[in-house]
């Protein structure tokens, strides 16, 4: 993010200068014609027959002469402008590195299962935003199997999504009430909320709607115990036909942020159901590789002019840590309290008889013998009473 602002800030002066700069170079130019044309007229008007006196010479002169030191005045600006241009390309190689080599683990595309699972990942991706034509070039381009049970959902879901976008709720709906028993399992609130834009989109379009607005209110009767007060509100908008939803105390409920929201929760509540992640794996990861690369690069970059590249021997593990956020945080991450070192599948985390946990080399390093004494109190086990912990 330093490394676009930076760019930025060069951009912006540049394009500050390349406005100023028309704008004097018109006002220049405008006052250089003024000047020759005032010259024509003195030569006209004083009687020109082929023959310059002195003061015709003079006044040519003084024209001439201006005008080449406009000419000159506007050259030495265009280089300048040049110079500035280029320096918004010394400042992208500056910051941003192209070279990526050195934090590239070359052994990830040598076995073929990974480049397959890294095809299936850019073809999903390609599902989810309904590019379907560039996925199936890739499948076929790439000879990864791929079922038509596979595209299905992705399908599915990309056709009910554009259908919210337009404002259409039928395939929703369907869709919904195909699946009410799954969502209400997980605890969902779309379907409700699917009806709910549907019976305020009825209700705003006044009093001939009203028989209609109330037969389709009995599509609520499933949610009366768990939506009674949003059904309350509903309710009171139909005092509200004649004179429109727009002047009434519930003109908020057209706001166009609810078709904004339905798409949101159709898009969470559908991968969960379908066991799909609510954001495209390919983003994410994307997103955390362009957040991973500046620290990684900038510590390569001192552990070579300290000469101790051999630090970062293994790839596998990051020689400084890495902020992502919490949004690209998936599972628990477990620090032991004696070594204040995380766990890995080389180190795990174990629970003692007495429930507390450290972490595998922790145990061993406490370990006298076959004996283990708890640090935190005095109950006493073996190594072989010690059980990994799995989060």
């Amino acid at each position: 993010m330093d490394a676009c602002m930076s760019v930025e800030r060069e951009v912006d002066k540049v394009l500050q200068k390349l406005k100023d700069t028309a704008t004097h170079t018109g006002e220049s130019l405008e006052e250089a014609i003024v000047q020759v044309q005032a010259v024509a007229r003195e030569l006209e008007e004083g009687g020109y027959n082929g023959d310059v006196n002195v003061a015709q010479s003079l006044r040519l002169s003084q024209c001439l002469k201006k005008v080449q030191e406009a000419v000159n005045n506007l050259s030495a600006i265009h280089k300048d402008r040049h110079g500035s241009v280029s320096k918004v390309g010394k400042a992208i190689d500056r910051s941003f590195v192209s070279d990526f080599g050195s934090v590239l683990t070359d052994s990830a595309f040598d076995k073929e299962l990974n480049v397959q699972e890294i095809n299936q990942v850019i073809y999903e991706h390609f599902l989810r935003q309904g590019q379907l034509d560039i996925a199936q070039s890739l499948i076929t381009e790439s000879a990864v199997p791929v079922s038509d049970t596979q595209q299905e959902p992705f399908l599915e879901l990309h056709h009910i999504l554009e259908s919210l976008k337009n404002h259409n709720l039928e395939p929703a709906l369907a869709w919904a009430g195909a699946n009410r028993k799954a969502l209400e399992g997980q605890g969902s609130s779309l379907e409700f909320k699917l009806h709910r834009l549907h019976f305020i989109d009825l209700v705003s379009h006044g009093p001939s709607f009203q028989l209609n607005a109330l037969n389709y209110a009995r599509n609520f009767a499933p949610f009366a115990a768990s939506h009674a007060k949003e059904l309350q509100v509903l309710m009171g908008t139909l005092l509200y036909m004649k004179q429109g939803l727009d002047h009434s105390p519930y003109s908020s409920l057209l706001d166009s942020v609810h078709w904004l929201e339905i798409c949101d929760i159709f898009t969470r509540d559908a991968c969960t159901l379908l066991g799909l992640s609510v954001e495209s794996p390919l983003s994410v990861v994307i997103r955390a590789g362009c957040a991973a690369l500046p620290p990684l690069l900038n510590i390569k970059q001192v552990m070579q002019q300290r000469q101790c590249s051999g630090v970062w021997s293994a790839k596998d593990e990051l020689p400084v840590e890495i902020n992502l956020g919490k949004e690209c945080r998936f599972h628990s991450i477990f620090a032991c309290p004696i070594l204040r070192q995380q766990s890995s599948s080389l180190n795990p985390p174990v629970r003692l008889v007495c429930g507390h946990v450290i972490s595998q080399d922790a145990l061993h390093k406490l370990a006298n013998g076959n004996k283990v004494k708890c640090p935190y109190c005095p109950v006493e086990q073996t190594l072989n009473d010690a059980k990994q912990i799995f989060f």
